[in-house]
């Protein structure tokens, strides 16, 4: 997929879009409680065993396949291997491809469209060394509280970067609720995850397949995990 410049029309127009998308996430009656299919944990310093995933009434996790970056040693966990993953089919549960390697003033993002496509080369070849499947997608985190500027210059060419590797069909995003409304007012990304940083208090997307609803809070084998509702029958998972 060609990339697309950014024109100062399309940045007022990523800036009208979530200006009037905040108005609708702060509504009250904005969203509807949605069925709650499942739970998923999402883990980087370290391994929980299937056993005590499945004992704790989860249906799966998601995980990273991305490398460590230097200086966080303790992401033990990073990248999935293909003995958790047997581990973690063997006991009835499901797994779902995520990939952040930078974050803050090193996020993937900030590197635009060449950083995109470099991450997705990397994160596939990961995915499939771990077992994952060609079909299966992977989500892309946008692990921050960007502007509309942000989204314009950086992360929606990030996302087209992905998306020209992966195909638009497996492109996930992991993001907060207004950026999962630029993403897909751009037409980038099948799945979504949402995070809470910057998203309404209460607030969950229509879109969002899953949504990350507690960090740092719970321990599975003395591990600390984040917790995930499930929304939809298919959200990516392998």
């Amino acid at each position: 997929m060609r990339s697309v410049p950014i024109s100062r029309r399309t940045l007022f127009g990523f800036a009208a879009g979530t200006a009037i998308g905040a108005t609708t996430l702060a509504a009250p009656t904005a969203t509807a409680e949605r069925p709650k299919l499942g739970t998923l944990v999402d883990y980087s310093v370290g391994v929980p065993s299937a056993a005590a995933i499945r004992s704790a009434g989860h249906t799966g996790a998601i995980r990273y396949v991305s490398q460590r970056r230097p200086g966080a040693e303790w992401m033990a966990a990073k990248p999935l291997q293909a003995r958790e993953v047997e581990a973690l089919h063997a006991a009835g549960l499901t797994v779902v491809s995520n990939y952040q390697y930078g974050k803050g003033p090193t996020a993937d993002w900030r590197g635009g469209r060449e950083a995109g496509k470099q991450c997705a080369d990397r994160g596939l070849q990961l995915h499939k060394v771990a077992g994952g499947p060609d079909s299966a997608p992977i989500y892309a985190s946008i692990d921050d509280n960007p502007t509309p500027i942000e989204f314009a210059q950086l992360i929606a060419p990030y996302l087209t970067g992905w998306q020209s590797v992966v195909g638009n069909n497996r492109l996930g995003v992991y993001a907060n609720a207004p950026t999962i409304s630029l993403a897909r007012t751009a037409g980038l990304g099948a799945y979504f995850w949402q995070h809470d940083w910057g998203t309404p208090r209460g607030f969950v997307h229509p879109a969002a397949n899953l949504h990350q609803f507690q960090i740092n809070k719970s321990t599975l084998d003395g591990i600390s995990v984040d917790l995930n509702t499930i929304l939809t029958a298919n959200y990516g998972q392998w």
